[in-house]
């Protein structure tokens, strides 16, 4: 058998997997996941917006999936979440393998390093709901990612580059959301016009969010890379935090809350309307 044949075979397969009903229902719940863990996310920012935060909560993904832990049904639903969070990276490896055929070399190449961008993030908030739901809701026993990061030889220049790299995902988030790029992700063909103009109207703020606050996030990785300081806070729950300090913080807070909240309505139309 010729290479070209070995890799037409595997790329059949590939696209035979990538069109599997059950692949397909699972992705859909992983979208509405996503959805829920920003949602939760959302409601910890308004708690820190308004003083109710106590100091154990994080608003931040693992903040959010200990609130949904903090139950025996919030643990089952939790592995439902990695279920469903596995299989939308499965999905993202699968179309950037198989994907994009037909399209011009360079705009092959960006969608294709999207596809591994978006699979990458979920495959680490799905480690993060497995951690979780393993120790029960429980306080991580390890230190956290940047902290380990800044142990190690050049750890400086590693933070900061995953500083840039969370800083350029989320400015392409929001790119989505400003551009109205993220309908390419939605089939909308019997949608209807109103709902179909609201589900791209709840794209544009919610993108544009979550773009937004995870820009804060990347920035405060670099910040803590140039200080090479490991005590510093880092990551989306310190930017949070520092940012309802600030005079007129907690009114952005409660704004990018509530842009946060729109992006999680969204993802539950991305999930029933998600394209092939």
């Amino acid at each position: 058998m010729t290479d070209d044949a070995v890799t037409a075979r595997a790329r059949g397969r590939a696209e035979r997997v990538a069109d599997h009903p059950a692949l397909d229902v699972l992705a859909r719940v992983g979208l509405a996941a996503y959805g829920l863990v920003h949602l939760l996310i959302a409601v910890l920012a308004v708690r820190i917006a308004v003083g109710a935060g106590g100091q154990a909560d994080k608003a931040d993904k693992t903040g959010a999936l200990q609130a949904v832990a903090a139950t025996g049904a919030g643990r089952v639903l939790l592995w439902l979440v990695v279920g469903g969070l596995a299989a939308l990276v499965v999905d993202r490896l699968l179309h950037a393998a198989v994907g994009h055929r037909g399209l011009p070399r360079a705009a092959r190449v960006r969608r294709t390093a999207v596809d591994l961008a978006e699979a990458v993030v979920y495959a680490l908030l799905a480690k993060t709901a497995a951690d979780v739901a393993a120790d029960g809701g429980a306080d991580p026993s390890t230190p956290p990612l940047p902290s380990l990061l800044l142990a190690l030889p050049g750890g400086p220049w590693l933070l900061g580059a995953a500083g840039l790299g969370v800083m350029t995902v989320a400015g392409y988030a929001a790119y989505r959301g400003l551009s109205g790029a993220f309908h390419r992700d939605l089939d909308l063909r019997g949608a209807g016009l109103r709902r179909s103009l609201l589900v791209l109207r709840l794209g544009r703020i919610g993108w544009t969010a979550l773009g937004t606050v995870y820009l804060l996030s990347g920035g405060l990785l670099v910040v803590a890379a140039v200080q090479h300081d490991p005590a510093q806070p880092v990551g989306l729950d310190a930017a949070l935090q520092g940012l309802a300090e600030h005079t007129v913080g907690p009114a952005v807070l409660l704004v990018l809350a509530a842009g946060l909240v729109v992006f999680a309505v969204y993802t539950v139309f991305h999930a029933r309307h998600r394209a092939a």
